[in-house]
């Protein structure tokens, strides 16, 4: 059996990548305070709680559950649930361009996203860059998160791709590690222009 030596499928993450994403961005509307608001963030509505949500527990679970454990923020707290897409404030600079010039190539395009299946389901349609992407691995829907190694591997049986063929990219390196572990190439993402230079190395652009 031959190697396949020629990398022609780009597999993107989302948040931080594609779409800036900071839970900060939405409580700075709401706690003017910022001493406040720094507290909220590490002890209320955290990032390693909303990772429950990503890998697959429901908000009419998690949200209860944490107003009864800080009823003063009750507001709030359901803020989170009806106003995610305002911790999403835009595109990360420069990226969905390079998507669309990588769809104008004819470069298969996926994604892996650590995302709450709920919160996918109301940012999804605002977001039609993704009309581009053949298929993309939502941690909420399948209850696995990266950099567990199975979601890497649904990955490659779902889009029916080999491991070389393959370039991921994210942000978060121990995502890449896990990724490379497998045999895909990894992008540590840190902006659009060393994204770029990348796809064109490996001759993508």
């Amino acid at each position: 059996m031959t190697a396949i030596s020629r990398i022609d499928t780009v597999i993107f993450d989302v948040g931080n990548v594609l779409y800036r994403w900071n839970l900060r961005c939405l409580f700075e509307k709401l706690i003017d305070d910022k001493q406040e608001l720094d507290w909220f963030l590490e002890n209320v509505v955290t990032p390693e709680w909303h990772f429950e949500h990503d890998a697959g527990r429901a908000l009419k679970d998690m949200v209860p559950e944490r107003i009864a454990q800080f009823p003063q923020y009750e507001a709030h707290i359901n803020a989170y649930a009806a106003r995610f897409n305002e911790t999403i404030p835009g595109p990360v600079h420069g990226s969905l361009e390079l998507v669309e010039r990588l769809a104008a190539q004819n470069v298969a395009i996926f994604g892996i996203t650590n995302f709450g299946s709920e919160f996918w389901q109301g940012f999804r349609p605002t977001a039609p860059i993704f009309d581009l992407f053949s298929d993309i691995i939502v941690s909420g829907d399948e209850k696995l998160l990266k950099p567990d190694a199975a979601i890497y591997q649904l990955a490659l049986n779902r889009f029916n791709v080999a491991a070389p063929q393959c370039l991921f990219i994210d942000d978060r390196l121990e995502n890449i590690e896990a990724s490379e572990a497998l045999g895909i190439k990894g992008h540590h993402f840190q902006d659009a222009m060393s994204l770029e230079q990348e796809l064109k190395a490996l001759e993508l652009l």
